[in-house]
């Protein structure tokens, strides 16, 4: 939605917007979707084992990297009877906590597999779509001089007095938002499903490669948490701005088209 083009282009009017094709509005609420069904079990899934490692090996007997605290789950230092099967001292090797452990967490497993393919194929299909028509070229990819330093700290400015003014349904977009765009789609979103896949045994498996490129199977899991984040913040900003532009109008454009 061009929330953020009024916004940078006092002189945009509303009517300059060209509206949005009918299979952007196919994709955009395939992938809302989506995602909102991978946040929710990912949620759960991370509820498991609260702990960032950095590294090839992660667990409750080894140093975390972060400490989320959003489950019992997440205290280490309530393990009890440490078992050691060596003979070297202090080599634990397990341990057993001493409070109800969460892990009924089969099925979020099973929808965030479901709901990743389904991301990836819309995605696809959006880029490739996008290519083709001169969408990605044309409406998502910022020009040299709208990456200029003074460009985007004057497109800033003007967001943080929230001077937002009714913006069109669909492009032209702005600099700031043809930035936040092309780097979920180019950047945020690659990395996500390549270090998706290489928590998968089954993937690492046959292409340990990514191991390798990743740093082992905890660092691809810490990357994976720190690109979920940055997707929630653009999700925050991108509703903030929608509803800050004209909430109705921009969802009726997404979801029936040019309200013209």
């Amino acid at each position: 939605m061009s929330d953020l083009a009024a916004a940078q282009s006092p002189a945009l009017s509303i009517s300059s917007s060209r509206g949005h094709s009918r299979w952007v509005r196919i994709c955009h609420w395939m992938a809302a979707a989506s995602f909102l069904a991978l946040a929710l079990s990912g949620f759960f899934i991370l509820m498991v084992h609260p702990r960032l490692y950095w590294g090839h090996v992660g667990n409750d007997l080894t140093p975390a990297l972060m400490t989320l605290p959003i489950s019992n789950n997440h205290r280490p230092d309530e393990l009890q009877n440490r078992m050691v099967f060596t003979e070297l001292p202090g080599a634990r090797v397990t341990a057993e906590r001493n409070f109800h452990i969460f892990n009924q967490n089969g099925w979020a497993r099973s929808l965030h597999f479901l709901a990743a393919w389904i991301i990836v194929g819309t995605g696809a299909g959006y880029f490739l779509l996008g290519v083709f028509s001169g969408h990605v070229k044309r409406n998502l990819l910022p020009r040299g001089r709208e990456l200029a330093p003074r460009s985007l700290l004057q497109d800033l400015r003007n967001h943080f007095p929230l001077r937002v003014r009714p913006a069109g349904v669909g492009p032209p977009y702005g600099r700031l938002q043809k930035l936040a765009y092309s780097s979920v789609m180019f950047a945020v979103l690659p990395l996500m499903v390549a270090t998706g896949l290489t928590m998968s045994p089954a993937v690492t498996a046959a292409y340990p490669i990514l191991l390798d490129v990743f740093g082992g199977y905890q660092t691809a899991r810490t990357l994976h948490f720190f690109g979920f984040t940055m997707l929630v913040l653009f999700l925050i900003v991108h509703v903030a701005m929608v509803i800050a532009t004209g909430f109705s109008r921009q969802l009726r454009g997404m979801t029936w088209g040019n309200e013209r």
